[in-house]
């Protein structure tokens, strides 16, 4: 199967052979492919008049390139791109004065398409705004963060934000069934097995340019496999083994500074919460595949120790701070043990948010000026002076009482019958509730 062999041999990845010509041949994103969609009515010849330059936010691989480019060949338009990577206020300039001729000289209007928009400065940013707002080109900005955080606002109020979805499955293996077929993919050379194609859908994570990275780098390692020169009546079948030798692990989607870090560390605190050990496991193993800190991890184990359990278990922050302690011991990998050991106990204990409540009421009286003065019998009485002051004066120390403890004020007087911390029903604040209500019937005299 020599022709399988040298299928690969110097030619352009199959994500970017395989990227779609037309609006027709785009995968997903139905929601935004609608007819009369400002994307539909943008690739059309006839929507020169009115057009909006757009903000493409989504995850990579779900098509924000593929759109623009379908965009631009569809309607005709002059395409010009520049990545925020490597392009600047000059780059962007000259654009802008090239895309004003060709639109007077030649009635040609240009899509600008600006990969990963918010690498760009501020001050890059609004070098886009005259040519945005004066209509001398269509901006089409991609990213993968959240625009409302990483592009100026007079931009964006310009611009129509759409968002992106990663790929369904089905969308996948659409994609992943046409590049097995299509000339420009692999040509009918290779078949694919079912649970191979399911692999690939599953590594991909919703990302089409995962897929047909894993699909190409499964292919190359079944080529190498065949003899030199050996004709075949049948084509080569990618298996699922072949997959997996090709794809070591699965191809994770998380940006340690973007949403995808945001909304996995919320999960994994929700997951421990709402007390299921599976998906708190799930989502630590997410986030340590991913070369998160795993210090970040322990000090977020340790926060919830405090604020989600408190003293319905006391030795949840023990355990938390223990794993805090392990992980700077001993590093990583070896780390994830008591990381995944402190998730385990945290998720399985007994919940209760009644510290945090407790001292945020107490803070929220302090900065409402909710205070009074210190009862004159709490006040120091160790310097010269003070007694004549009554400082100290009443004071009953409660180690002298057979109980441990007296009826006294504490609170300023304005506060007295304030109560912060109030104790749930659950684990270990059971037994703290029932002495707790004995000792206020003592201190506060009933």
């Amino acid at each position: 199967m020599s022709g399988a062999q040298g299928l690969f041999s110097g030619s352009t990845p199959l994500a970017v052979r395989m990227r779609p010509r037309s609006l027709d041949e785009v995968a997903g994103q139905s929601h935004l492919l609608t007819p009369g969609s400002p994307l539909v009515s943008l690739a059309s010849s006839s929507a020169e008049q009115g057009a909006v330059s757009l903000i493409l936010w989504g995850p990579p691989g779900t098509g924000k390139t593929t759109l623009a480019q379908a965009i631009a060949h569809s309607s005709g338009r002059r395409f010009v791109e520049l990545s925020a990577v490597t392009a600047g206020v000059k780059d962007v300039r000259e654009v802008m004065e090239s895309s004003l001729t060709q639109r007077d000289l030649y009635g040609q209007s240009t899509v600008l398409f600006l990969d990963e928009i918010h690498r760009f400065t501020k001050s890059q940013q609004d070098a886009l705004l005259p040519g945005v707002e004066n209509g001398w080109v269509i901006l089409i900005a991609a990213t993968t963060e959240n625009p409302s955080f990483s592009v100026v606002a007079p931009l964006l109020s310009r611009s129509l934000l759409l968002t992106l979805q990663p790929l369904g499955d089905d969308d996948l293996r659409l994609l992943i069934n046409r590049a097995i077929s299509d000339e420009r993919g692999l040509g009918g050379r290779f078949a694919l097995a079912d649970d191979a194609r399911d692999d690939i859908v599953r590594l991909a994570s919703g990302d089409a340019r995962r897929a047909l990275t894993a699909l190409e780098a499964a292919a190359m390692s079944v080529a190498a496999s065949l003899p030199p020169g050996e004709e075949h009546d049948e084509p080569p079948v990618i298996t699922a083994e072949a997959v997996s030798l090709a794809v070591d692990r699965a191809l994770l989607r998380y940006d340690r500074k973007g949403d995808e870090h945001y909304d996995v560390i919320s999960a994994f605190i929700k997951s421990i919460r709402g007390s299921d050990p599976d998906a708190a496991l799930h989502y630590l193993a997410r986030m340590i595949e991913a070369g998160e800190d795993p210090r970040f991890i322990a000090r977020r184990i340790i926060v919830h120790a405090a604020e989600d359990i408190g003293m319905a278990d006391p030795q949840a922050l023990v355990v938390a701070t223990s794993a805090a302690t392990a992980v700077q011991l001993i590093g990583m990998p070896e780390g994830r043990i008591p990381l995944a050991e402190a998730v385990i106990y945290l998720a399985t204990a007994p919940k209760s948010p009644s510290v945090i409540r407790g001292i945020d009421a107490a803070i929220s009286d302090v900065r409402a000026g909710k205070m009074g003065p210190v009862p004159k019998h709490l006040r120091d009485a160790h310097y010269a002076g003070a007694k004549k002051l009554g400082h100290g004066k009443g004071y009953v120390y409660p180690h002298n009482s057979a109980l441990g403890v007296v009826e006294q004020q504490y609170l300023p007087t304005t506060l007295r019958k304030r109560r912060y911390y109030e104790p749930t029903e659950h684990g270990n604040e059971r037994d703290v509730s029932a002495r707790l209500q004995k000792l206020l019937r003592i201190i506060r005299g009933g």
